[in-house]
């Protein structure tokens, strides 16, 4: 089956925003509350006993659109106060095939209060609904695939806005 660019397409964002590492690693890190941030995953929590690790699993619902959708996600690096990332695992529930995986890193600003934002999506080779989507509309699939990147990109600028408080600066072109 072809793949039409979905393995390895990826959003990266770099922004800079005003508050200091420490503040940021604990509100990005605060996964029950993705859902008052973000505008689409609606629901966030952790399997088991909280302790952000590698290994770490919480569920999360999103929303877009007419769909509704539930995930599993495994925490493969948690490094207080400069990195997070966790992959999003498909129905095959294979951390080696995930269906994508995002990532947080976390660097000193201009100043003590300030804090540089790496924030990036890469999609799996895992499934997904946007794979489907794809595979469903072949015609289409550049179109598709482009528009839901740059929905993405969006969304990670929305939540870190609504997470921080604040305006943050791209610092980095899309």
């Amino acid at each position: 089956m072809e793949d039409y660019g979905v393995t390895g397409a990826r959003v990266d964002l770099e922004a800079t925003v005003d508050l200091p590492p420490e503040r940021l690693w604990d509100l990005i890190t605060s996964v029950p509350r993705l859902g008052e941030w973000s505008p689409e995953c609606e629901y966030a929590a952790w399997l088991g006993a909280p302790a952000l690790r590698e290994g770490q699993r919480f569920e999360a619902r999103n929303r877009r659109q007419d769909m509704v959708w539930s995930v599993t996600c495994v925490v493969t690096e948690a490094q207080r106060p400069s990195s997070f990332a966790w992959l999003v695992l498909d129905g095959r529930d294979d951390p080696d095939r995930p269906s994508s995986s995002w990532r947080y890193d976390l660097l000193p600003g201009a100043s003590p209060e300030q804090t540089v934002v790496r924030h990036s999506f890469v999609h799996g080779p895992g499934g997904s609904g946007l794979r489907d989507m794809i595979e469903n509309n072949p015609q289409i699939a550049s179109f598709i695939l482009e528009v839901r990147l740059e929905e993405l990109r969006r969304h990670m600028y929305e939540t870190l806005a609504a997470m921080t408080g604040t305006s943050p600066q791209i610092t980095q072109p899309a």
